[in-house]
């Protein structure tokens, strides 16, 4: 029940349209006044979403440690490792969820030799890349900002939707 109450929120938060301005398409120019307006927007959004999977992770059987980044993950000190360099090679699948723990898509989205700095993907995903080990599996908790945004993925994932990330490095 506290996961639809979450969604709802964060639904009707990002329904508000008093507060909200319309955004041009991507590659459109923003008035200093907009890009305020939507930064004040995000930080608000990241408050609300961060307390709902604080509360979320109290009721969980397992732990979850903040990141420097803004997401949990479920390895005690694990952006405190070594990071990976750049130009290394990494081969990586994740699965997306819902905090209904509803898997999104059938299919894991998986890569394989990689190259950092040389690849695009989620801002928590490429940085939890950095610092996991080969065969580790961690879960991610994400909020909106670092995960889809604004946006959504334009398929099944809307806007301003947190996600929980099952990484595997292969």
């Amino acid at each position: 029940m506290k996961k639809i109450v979450f969604i709802s929120v964060v639904s009707l938060f990002s329904c508000n349209r008093n507060t909200q301005t319309a955004h041009p398409p991507v590659g459109g120019i923003l008035s200093q006044k907009d890009l305020d307006v939507s930064k004040e927007r995000m930080k608000n959004l990241n408050i609300i979403e961060r307390g709902h999977i604080q509360e979320w992770i109290k009721v969980q059987p397992e732990k979850y440690y903040p990141t420097q980044l803004n997401y949990w993950v479920t390895v005690e000190g694990f952006d405190q490792r070594d990071k990976r360099p750049d130009n290394s090679l990494i081969s990586y699948s994740y699965d997306l969820y819902d905090f209904d723990q509803t898997k999104i898509y059938d299919q894991a989205v998986e890569r394989r030799d990689a190259k950092f700095g040389h690849f695009d993907e989620l801002k928590a995903v490429e940085n939890a890349l950095r610092f996991i080990k080969d065969g580790e599996e961690v879960t991610l908790l994400v909020p909106s900002s670092l995960a889809y945004g604004t946006y959504g993925d334009e398929k099944k994932i809307d806007n301003d939707i947190p996600l929980i990330i099952k990484l595997k490095a292969l």
